[in-house]
């Protein structure tokens, strides 16, 4: 067995993976599909992946304009929590929480989801107090949750700083134990390979350039490889949200702000739980294989471009090192942007348009990864129903026409 395994590993290395089987088709566009979904991350890949499983819709496409994570889907720090303030949007990441619960094994496929919990700090008696308020509402809607105080939390993190001589003291902090992290790239492959076998067409370097309408109702879109019909179109892109809806003459309260990260040269494990401040607006986790990953908020100027400013990388290792001194002589890897979408009230869009058969999922801002299942399912659900599953009714584009609006800007003030 030992020498067949090595035999076998020589021939893959040396046949420079000709000879692997492929995670997903690569098809040609047909010339019509019931569903097309435009963009190909994590979300776009869950909705299809919904709809073929939940709806047994399965004449659908996926269109990427680069190739399956490439886009933001592959540009996060890959939190995952639910503990948000209001119902609307507690309940819908709680949704998303608990299919991660199952993910890997949902999709056969390990998406390394690892619930390591989740600190949100306090550093002043306010802070405190808005803690307190999102604990008792968390669990008002059966999500776990609790408030832990500042030697709590020095005895799960030692290496963090709980001095009381310094600005920004910890005071306490609230936690989430089923929050954590999971591997982005892994969860956009599980779901590209799943989605695949249930029959959907997965199309990249396919660039969408424009949005067919006829009498009031969506017919299909121009690509760069071709017109391609459909009956009904889920607009899911990171972004470029408002560039596409602008291609159906719809205009989207969004904009799209750059987002940095960075990593850290591996090391030992030192840090086991994922750690948040929005009074330093700063966050950071360890990954598996030892880099520190690290960010904090969007860069202020609107814009598409994917490496953001010095300032906030600056910004961000300050606020980082006020918490974990001992990591002023780290290293860092590498920096890297991508372009969020954000709404007036921090929550997304997951709705119908004005257009008969046009959806758009957009308007995540920070918060995009960690909804990912939840965002897929809920958007499926819409699409092949034709009208929003209860979790997702909230979040329609009309609620800027009524004002029920979600504000989410405390549970999401930094880029988590």
């Amino acid at each position: 067995m030992k020498k067949y395994s090595v035999v076998s590993l020589l021939r893959n290395a040396l046949s420079y993976n000709r000879n692997w089987t492929e995670a997903w088709r690569s098809p040609a566009p047909q010339r019509e599909y019931d569903v097309v979904i435009v963009g190909g991350g994590g979300h776009g890949l869950a909705t299809a992946y919904y709809l073929a499983k939940e709806h047994g819709i399965r004449n659908v496409a996926v269109l990427e304009k680069g190739w399956i994570g490439g886009g933001n889907t592959g540009r996060n720090t890959t939190i995952v929590r639910s503990n948000y303030l209001w119902t609307e949007a507690s309940l819908l990441y709680e949704k998303s929480l608990k299919l991660w619960e199952g993910l890997s094994q949902d999709l056969n496929y390990n998406v390394m989801f690892s619930q390591r919990g989740v600190y949100n700090l306090g550093h002043n008696l306010q802070d405190m107090r808005d803690i307190e308020r999102r604990v008792a509402a968390n669990r008002l809607n059966g999500i776990d949750a609790e408030v832990v105080t500042a030697e709590q939390i020095k005895n799960a993190v030692p290496l963090i700083n709980t001095s009381s001589n310094v600005r920004y003291p910890i005071l306490g902090a609230s936690l989430q134990r089923r929050g954590g992290v999971a591997r982005h790239d892994a969860v956009a492959w599980g779901f590209a390979r799943a989605a695949d076998a249930l029959g959907v067409d997965i199309i990249q370097q396919c660039e969408v350039t424009g949005i067919n309408r006829d009498r009031g109702r969506v017919t299909g879109v121009e690509t760069t490889r071709g017109t391609i019909n459909a009956k009904k179109v889920g607009v899911v892109v990171a972004g470029n949200a408002s560039v596409l809806g602008d291609m159906a003459g719809l205009r989207l309260p969004i904009e799209s702000h750059p987002l940095q990260a960075l990593v850290s040269e591996p090391m030992k494990p030192v840090l086991d739980a994922v750690i948040m401040s929005n009074a330093v607006h700063g966050y950071i986790s360890q990954s598996d294989k030892g880099e520190l990953v690290i960010g904090a908020g969007i860069d202020a100027y609107i814009g598409y471009g994917q490496r953001g400013s010095f300032q906030t990388i600056e910004h961000t290792m300050e606020a980082i090192i006020a918490l974990f001194p001992m990591f002023s002589r780290v290293r860092m890897l590498r920096q890297w942007g991508g372009i969020v979408d954000i709404c007036p009230d921090a929550c997304p869009i997951i709705s119908k348009t004005s257009v008969d058969g046009l959806y758009f999922n957009c308007g995540w801002g920070t918060g995009g990864f960690k909804a990912t299942p939840g965002s897929g399912w809920t958007f499926a659900h819409t699409i092949a129903q034709n009208q929003p599953h209860e979790l997702n009714a909230p979040f329609d584009l009309r609620r800027f026409e009524t004002g029920a609006l979600i504000d989410e800007h405390g549970a999401a003030a930094v880029a988590h």
